[in-house]
């Protein structure tokens, strides 16, 4: 009965080590795979191979500082194609209404320098729904730009909005206290009356950033703009309008200009994106955030 005892512990103990063993094994292969993902040159998807391909580029959304489409991020992946020695050409794949006008001359700058410092590496510029605005004004730096007729593209201008709300205050009976260090320190406050000589001085600011995009369009374009009053306007055209316009230069799409003009058709994303130990990072930093700013909440001078 003794030995029976014994054995049948023995046996238990090695079903335990098999156990363990298996789900160390476990552990150590799912570790692996987190730092295949997190380490190994990734583009859209494949595994960088080495074979003379397309870079492509994402520029999609509203162009901002800290989005996706700031200029860091964008600029980064342009160096990265351009520094690839089997990157045959470059294409901007544009979808976006526009925005900040700085980090769309910033890449505009990135896109013409980089033009210049690889003379034979071509940068065309491939629009799908939109192209308006700040994204219009990164496409001009290409050295061709591609269209779907049903594309929008233009809307060369800039814009500065708001509200008022002083005849709602009277309505109302609020009385609006505002006081400033400066005398135009509370200019175009939505509470008080316009003041001309502010709204002259606005409208000069819009004017020269306005004359900067329009600038930026004639460099990059050239020639092939048409003598038309309305192109930088702010109006609108659809991608077959926009050809005649030159505006843009022809149909095309992401991979009829890898393989027909730029002559590789393999496409490889250079658009950076954040790896996953960055994600866990923001993830770990915001659960961190929020636990702050509980104990925030919570111990406060009453």
């Amino acid at each position: 009965m003794l030995e029976k005892v014994l054995l049948a512990a023995v046996d238990e103990q090695r079903r335990a080590r098999r156990w363990s063993n298996f789900f160390k094994l476990l552990l150590l292969g799912y570790l692996l795979v987190v730092l295949l993902l997190v380490w190994h040159p990734f583009k859209d998807g494949a595994i960088v191979d080495g074979k003379n391909h397309t870079a492509v580029i994402d520029i999609a959304g509203v162009i901002m500082e800290g989005a996706d489409t700031s200029a860091d991020p964008i600029i980064d992946g342009l160096q990265a194609a351009a520094k690839d020695e089997h990157t045959k050409g470059i294409i901007l794949r544009m979808n976006s209404p526009g925005g900040s006008p700085v980090q769309s001359a910033y890449i505009y700058d990135e896109v013409r320098r980089v033009k210049k410092e690889h003379p034979g590496l071509p940068i065309h510029a491939v629009v799908e729904d939109i192209c308006a605005s700040g994204c219009y004004y990164i496409a001009a730096a290409a050295d061709k730009i591609y269209v779907n007729p049903s594309s929008v593209v233009g809307s060369i201008g800039v814009i500065m909005s708001g509200f008022g709300f002083v005849e709602t205050l009277n309505k109302l009976g609020v009385e609006r206290r505002t006081m400033t260090a400066g005398a135009h320190k509370a200019i175009l406050d939505p509470f008080s009356p316009v003041n001309p000589e502010e709204k002259q001085h606005v409208q000069g600011v819009i004017d020269n950033v306005h004359r900067l995009f329009i600038d930026a369009v004639k460099q990059g374009r050239g020639d092939r703009l048409k003598d038309n009053p309305d192109l930088f306007s702010g109006l609108l055209w659809s991608g077959e309008q926009s050809i005649p316009l030159g505006l843009t230069d022809a149909v095309g799409t992401t991979r009829g200009v890898a393989k027909e003009v730029i002559g590789a058709e393999e496409l490889v994303n250079f658009t950076p994106r954040d790896s996953l130990l960055d994600r866990l990072a923001q993830r770990m930093g915001a659960s961190a955030g929020r636990a702050l700013h509980s104990l925030v909440n919570d111990v406060s001078l009453r």
